[in-house]
């Protein structure tokens, strides 16, 4: 009796090329990447570690309350002190307040400002040879709300009656040095402005008569 033989099978299922394993390059190792890593994680944790420290450290420092318009003077109701975190940054110590008391805002200062030394002159430009102040006492309508020391004006002449002539500008860009409470003078409005000295005395006469208003230059300060 004849018996068939079978081949044997492939242990793997496969024969020929595709039982052959495809070569694995070797895994590249980069030691200076790694050391890069590990010198960025512990630069970062480091720095962390910096601010957490000094973020306990505080110091004293000058803020500003109420607006102070360029070349305006400080005043002792406009500052006060606050105890803020040491950041580096130059902030007038609040033991400097004599010297800043006895100086005048190089730019107009909003409330909430952080006094540093640039923000602050000895002398006021605004106030120098050649300039004068000029107290206006205005109608409702003749100022607009809102306005503030440090904001920029202009003087306009509005003539009473038209055969006056027509309204011109009398100061194109006046510094407001201070204003009145509107509280206690009911609807009106007392500013006191600063001009250049050749305008001031037609300034005068036109406010005198009545004949005088403001209107704000927005972003102009």
């Amino acid at each position: 009796m004849r018996t068939s033989e079978k081949p044997a099978a492939n242990a793997a299922g496969l024969s020929g090329p595709a039982s052959r394993k495809l070569p694995v390059p070797p895994r590249e190792r980069k030691p200076a990447l790694a050391a890069l890593a590990v010198l960025l994680i512990l630069g970062g944790a480091l720095a962390t570690t910096l601010l957490v420290l000094r973020s306990g450290d505080r110091v004293s420092a000058i803020r500003v309350t109420q607006q102070i318009g360029a070349g305006q003077k400080f005043t002792p109701q406009a500052i006060e002190e606050v105890k803020i975190a040491d950041t580096g940054v130059a902030f007038v110590s609040w033991t400097q307040r004599d010297k800043v008391l006895d100086s005048f805002a190089a730019v107009t200062l909003l409330p909430g400002t952080l006094l540093t030394n640039q923000m602050g002159v000895r002398a006021s430009s605004e106030l120098g040879q050649g300039k004068a102040t000029v107290g206006l006492a205005l109608k409702p309508g003749q100022m607009p709300a809102g306005v503030q020391p440090g904001d920029r004006v202009q003087v306009i002449f509005v003539p009473a009656r038209s055969s006056q002539g027509e309204s011109r500008v009398l100061a194109a860009s006046a510094l407001v040095f201070s204003v009145g409470d509107r509280s206690r003078t009911g609807n009106s409005g007392q500013i006191t402005v600063v001009v250049e000295a050749p305008a001031a005395p037609e300034i005068v006469a036109a406010a005198s008569a009545g004949e005088v208003a403001v209107a704000e230059l927005p972003g102009a300060r």
